[in-house]
């Protein structure tokens, strides 16, 4: 595997190996010393031109872990503000001798096009409307792990509710979520659903409601406002009203379903109810998980070469590092 563009670029089989490989980087970080030399000497540039939190602390926490050199490209301080095209840029930063680029970008397709400006390997950290290839294998891990389904998704209920239109990360699970063997059913009014969905591989309907009780995961969507050009609601709180997780309908969730949300959260909004409060609740394990999946993906770009890296890897997740002398 050179590079991380789309989900769909993913076979079942090579999803399930690197939700497998993340289980040995879960490990390493419940560590006391949460970090192992599998990756030193690489560099990583995290080139984020959309703001982000969860995504770039996350990349920049498991490169680090694998002890990997780190460089966070800044875009408002760079010379993408004097006319610097995105080309000279990326040319510009591998001459400095990088061997992966994470990159976000507002384009659709932008990290696939940096692919033939640079030798380095290109994980997509979400670009446009298109993809957020780690978020779907994320989520997909925190299914396997909270729900206890470690080859497949057989039969599982999983509603995505929400802005699909504007969401990279509701295509990209619904690749990863089909590919192992679960249902989908996309819940959103007519407005927030892209012109193509009845191609994709699930079931589509407007009225939560329909969907809550009997559903495994009920997965939430924020608002994208900052990407819409149109009023696609009539206000937030008739959305709310009508697509939003309220503590009545919580209750009406199945005792195991998980309730998930990619982050941030519009709290009123798509979820009305205290996350802390829900049994089912894994937003905060999704992020821990994030780490994770992100350290099993470098790995898997960097480390999986000829050289002794694998091994070196599979005996540290056996090994403790020994710790320093006191």
């Amino acid at each position: 595997m050179k590079h991380l563009i789309d989900i769909g670029d993913l076979s079942a089989a090579q999803i399930v190996h690197l939700l497998d490989l993340t289980d040995h980087m879960v490990e390493i970080n419940q560590r006391p010393m949460p970090k192992v030399p599998a990756l030193r000497g690489k560099t990583v540039v995290n080139l984020f031109f959309e703001d982000s939190t969860r995504t770039r602390t996350s990349f920049d926490t498991a490169a680090r872990r694998l002890s990997a050199d780190v460089m966070n490209f800044a875009v408002s301080s760079s010379s993408v503000n004097k006319g610097e095209s995105l080309r000279d840029t990326i040319e510009t930063i591998t001459a400095m001798g990088v061997d992966a680029f994470v990159v976000r970008h507002s384009s659709s397709g932008a990290p696939q096009q940096i692919t033939k400006w640079t030798t380095a390997s290109i994980v997509n950290a979400g670009d446009g409307w298109h993809q957020h290839p780690t978020q779907a294998l994320l989520d997909c891990y925190t299914i396997r792990t909270n729900l206890a389904r470690p080859q497949s998704f057989d039969g599982l209920q999983i509603g995505i509710v929400g802005d699909i239109t504007h969401s990279r990360v509701a295509r990209s699970n619904v690749q990863a979520f089909n590919a192992l063997g679960a249902h989908v059913t996309l819940v959103a009014p007519p407005t927030l659903l892209p012109p193509g969905v009845s191609g994709w591989p699930v079931s589509v309907c407007h009225r939560i409601d329909d969907i809550i009780s009997t559903v495994d995961v009920l997965y939430l969507l924020r608002m994208q406002r900052e990407r819409m050009v149109d009023a696609l609601v009539p206000s937030l709180r008739e959305y709310s009203a009508m697509y939003g997780l309220t503590p009545q309908r919580a209750k009406r969730l199945q005792q195991h379903a998980l309730v998930m949300h990619p982050g941030p959260m519009n709290r009123g909004v798509e979820i009305s109810v205290d996350p802390s409060e829900l049994p089912g609740s894994t937003i905060l394990n999704q992020v821990a998980n994030g780490v994770a999946v992100r350290m099993a993906v470098l790995f898997e770009l960097l480390g999986s070469s000829p050289d002794p890296a694998r091994d070196q890897l599979e005996g540290a997740t056996n090994k403790q590092e020994p710790r320093a002398h006191q």
